[in-house]
């Protein structure tokens, strides 16, 4: 009887297990998605080559598809243009050929007036590992798509740009460089820019963790309805700048993460609701949480997986918010929030992907996601890869 209850225990254990395993491998497919071949170099068309399209940044403006990648060391990134509507490439710009030296197009795309954007490279480093710096860049999408990008100089000099959002009127870029941290105003009308030391930390205690800025940096900043900046300093801290007397506010309260795992927390994305809460990504720990401006008070929400980095979150139509958690060296999943429905974890996208040289088309798997956006009309998620070779994933939400 008892070798009869062992061998039941462990068939149950195997049933358990098994549950678990293919919990992990959820792919999602919802009717109506689909991908949009950016870089397999299988026919003449525009192609973005290996190694330099990361989809590091994205935005739509009606049915334009912008994005700015990231390329490997060395290497140099592009800004491209894509069709919502016709599911294809339209332009491609290699940034080489109006700024030398760059790698990232790391900042996202900040909307400006009109249909004006505005984003932040990283350069490569030298032989001597420092870095040129990186350079503001105003970009416009014309007729056919054409792309014209304004080079708007160095606004912290020796530093890349990590992070970038503009206010309401559209009047002031707000920063982050890379990798010293320091927090930066750039006038839009005059270009003069002005930069503060205010969330630096010490550079001796970083070393103690054995932390690189990669790891403990704020890569994402948001203005609230009140005119605050929000954003993340190390060691796992929350502040707002005041544009207004131009001062620095840290909070109490941590930004919520896993014991033992404070030195790793950062912001690495932000989405507002309609009704002006904050929500945000903890970078160390994968947990998102729901911030109020008025009352500055934090609320944990939990980790839609158990894995770290939350990489990027938007709003759809349907009054979702979703999300990209995890990273290598595991895989991204896509997930969902509401307050009804709490967290559920969509897994791994497989969208249907058409082009010419595969007319019969193929279903393409998104396991590294770094960037997510919404259309205008709220009616599509758009979400790009973190690959060598790197698509566009879309989906619609009703």
């Amino acid at each position: 009887m008892k070798i009869r209850n062992i061998k039941l225990l462990f068939a149950f254990v195997v049933c358990g297990m098994t549950v678990q395993v293919n919990a992990q491998f959820t792919f999602f497919n919802p009717e109506g998605a689909f991908a949009i071949e950016v870089s397999l170099p299988n026919t003449d068309l525009k192609r973005l080559p290996i190694n330099r399209n990361s989809i590091s940044s994205l935005a739509v403006i009606g049915d334009n598809i912008i994005g700015g990648t990231t390329a490997s060391e060395g290497l140099t990134p592009f800004i491209f243009v894509a069709s919502l509507k016709d599911r294809k490439v339209i332009n491609i710009l290699e940034l080489d050929k109006i700024i030398k030296g760059q790698q990232r197009v790391s900042t996202g795309f900040s909307r400006g007036k009109g249909n004006v954007l505005f984003a932040g490279t990283i350069a490569n480093q030298n032989r001597d590992r420092s870095s040129i710096g990186g350079h503001l860049l105003q970009v416009l999408v014309g007729e056919n798509a054409r792309v014209e990008v304004k080079d708007l100089g160095i606004p912290v000099p020796g530093e890349g740009i990590l992070t970038l959002t503009v206010n309401a009127s559209k009047t002031k870029l707000y920063g982050i460089s890379y990798p010293s941290g320091k927090f930066f105003v750039y006038n839009i009308e005059s270009g003069k820019t002005k930069s503060f030391k205010d969330i630096i930390h010490s550079e001796s205690n970083l070393k103690h963790y054995a932390l690189q800025p990669d790891d403990y940096l704020c890569r994402a900043l948001i203005e609230a309805d009140n005119g605050m900046i929000y954003g993340s300093a190390p060691i796992n801290r929350l502040f707002y700048f005041d544009p207004k007397n131009e001062k620095f506010t840290f909070f109490e309260d941590y930004i919520p993460k896993v014991w033992g795992r404070k030195p790793m927390g950062s912001v690495e994305a932000w989405a507002k609701s309609k009704d002006g809460k904050i929500y945000g990504g903890n970078a160390g720990d994968g947990q998102l949480f729901v911030l109020d401006p008025i009352t500055n008070k934090i609320k944990n929400l939990g980790k839609p997986i158990m894995m770290n980095r939350l990489r990027g979150l938007t709003f759809g139509a349907d009054g979702k918010l979703y999300g990209l958690a995890g990273a290598t060296p595991g895989y991204a999943h896509l997930f969902s929030y509401d307050e009804v429905n709490g967290f559920i974890d969509l897994g791994n996208p497989e969208f249907e992907m058409r082009a010419p040289g595969i007319e019969q088309g193929i279903n393409w798997r998104g396991f590294q996601l770094q960037t997510i956006v919404t259309s205008e009309d709220g009616k599509y998620i758009i979400m790009g890869e973190d690959e060598s070779l790197s698509q566009l994933l879309v989906f619609p939400v009703k």
